[in-house]
């Protein structure tokens, strides 16, 4: 298959796109990871499954992707810009903890969530306090240009000194101005600037801090992701994803710093999925429809019973969660499962379309699934369908044991015998092997129950 025939829809450009990597051998990726101050909810792992997928195309079609994502661990405020509290902060006051125990616990929670969803490792993890100094640095490159200017509170990048600033989010400058809140800082010369770097203030508690310019502070959240693309990566790279929500603050202020210092194009291809709705709700706190994957393990789910949810639709489509389609898509999984089991049982002729071909027409995942629901696959197949997807399928469909094979001859036998107790103890038996056993024509097949 040619690799040209992977197209993308590019928030760049807002179409779709032929897939052109720089090096088919080396696809520089980034992905924006976590900020770490609390257990991330199932929206915050819907990303990572879509990226995953992203990856998984990629590399069936013969690309070599190298990805870097990203932990926050310092510099994301409360207003996700340039307003309230560090949310590291607030959670270390939450629990009663430091900050770095914060960010370590968290980041070792979703770390160990992103491995069991079979999520494919990236080149690198890294973490923002990691890269104090190269920000630094970013930010005296972009002083020396003239980008920068101080406040009392912080040094801010002047976003009229970047002409196409606007262009990526289609920002109304003058509207965002017009429309600023009463407690807008009125040190910054338009409303659109943000801080590269921090100032404490005096009654500010801020346990994360780091000596720069006489002044004691932490990083903007948006220079993180420049510098470590910078410093991992070098632009441009090849695709930079993260959620819809970062496009008209975050991933804007990346362009601006990131193309102002190195005069060229931070990436070729932005990939941004859209959020998910609880029960046609927004996820909140205050509706109490946060819920962790924890919770939905707590309902009996698996969490690839979650990720068969989330793939089943598209990455760019606003997507309804409800335990209903949940419970939905748990079953879906369990009947691919039992069509594996069938695979090994009997001969399965293969009809299977090219499922690729469905998959490079911008990830859809969710055309993709309808073709393998209604197609003739061979064990082979669904070997192949595992590796695109990462669902666990051929791992959670085990062959049957020796030992459970002759129950079912047993049961067979017993049945054959109209000894119709013996037979349902047996099927008992099996009931607690997770199995159940179908009686065909052909004779019996052995199902898994769940």
């Amino acid at each position: 298959m040619s690799k040209s025939k992977l197209r993308l829809y590019n928030t760049l450009t807002r179409q779709l796109e032929d897939f052109q990597p720089q090096d088919p051998d080396h696809v520089k990726i980034y992905t924006c990871g976590p900020t770490v101050y609390n257990y991330q909810h199932i929206g915050n792992y819907t990303a990572y499954i879509y990226w995953d997928l992203l990856l998984r195309v990629l590399r069936t079609n013969g690309y070599n992707p190298e990805r870097i994502l990203n932990l926050t661990d310092v510099g994301h405020l409360a207003s996700d810009a340039d307003e309230g509290e560090d949310k590291l902060e607030k959670g270390a006051r939450r629990e009663g903890k430091t900050v770095w125990e914060i960010a370590e616990f968290y980041a070792d929670d979703f770390l160990k969530n992103y491995h069991a969803l079979n999520l494919l490792e990236p080149a690198k993890i890294t973490r923002a306090t990691d890269y104090i100094t190269q920000g630094q640095q970013l930010v005296d490159k972009l002083s020396d240009l003239g980008y920068i200017y101080e406040t009392t509170d912080g040094l801010y990048f002047d976003t009229s000194k970047f002409p196409s600033y606007a262009d990526f989010a289609h920002l109304n400058l003058n509207q965002l101005q017009a429309g600023a809140r009463v407690e807008f800082n009125h040190e910054k010369k338009h409303a659109s600037d943000f801080a590269v770097w921090k100032f404490i203030q005096p009654d500010e508690d801020h346990a994360m801090q780091w000596e720069y310019r006489g002044h004691i502070g932490y990083p903007g959240w948006h220079l993180e992701c420049s510098t470590i693309i910078h410093a991992e990566l070098g632009e441009p790279i090849d695709i930079h994803t993260g959620g819809i929500d970062h496009i008209p603050v975050h991933h804007t202020n990346e362009i601006a710093q990131s193309e102002a210092a190195y005069g060229h194009k931070l990436a070729n291809y932005w990939l941004h999925c859209n959020f998910i709705t609880i029960d046609g709700e927004k996820i909140s706190k205050s509706l109490g429809n946060v819920y962790t994957l924890q919770d939905l393990q707590d309902r009996s789910f698996s969490l690839m019973d979650f990720k068969m949810w989330v793939l089943q639709g598209h990455y760019q489509s606003e997507r309804n969660f409800s335990f209903d389609d949940l419970a939905a898509a748990q079953q879906r999984r369990l009947n691919w499962r039992n069509r594996i089991a069938l695979c090994r049982q009997t001969d399965v002729s293969s009809n299977m379309p090219n499922i690729l071909d469905t998959l490079n027409d911008n990830l859809n995942s969710a055309a993709t699934f309808a073709l393998i629901d209604n197609s003739d696959l061979s064990l082979d197949d669904w070997h192949y369908i595992d590796e695109l997807f990462g669902l666990g399928l051929i791992q959670d469909s085990p062959d049957i044991t020796p030992d459970l094979m002759q129950l079912i001859t047993q049961r067979e036998q017993a049945r054959a015998a109209k000894d119709y107790t013996k037979s349902d103890q047996l099927r008992d038996q099996l009931t607690t092997h997770n199995l159940t056993v179908k009686d065909t024509p052909d004779g019996p097949i052995w199902q898994y129950l769940h």
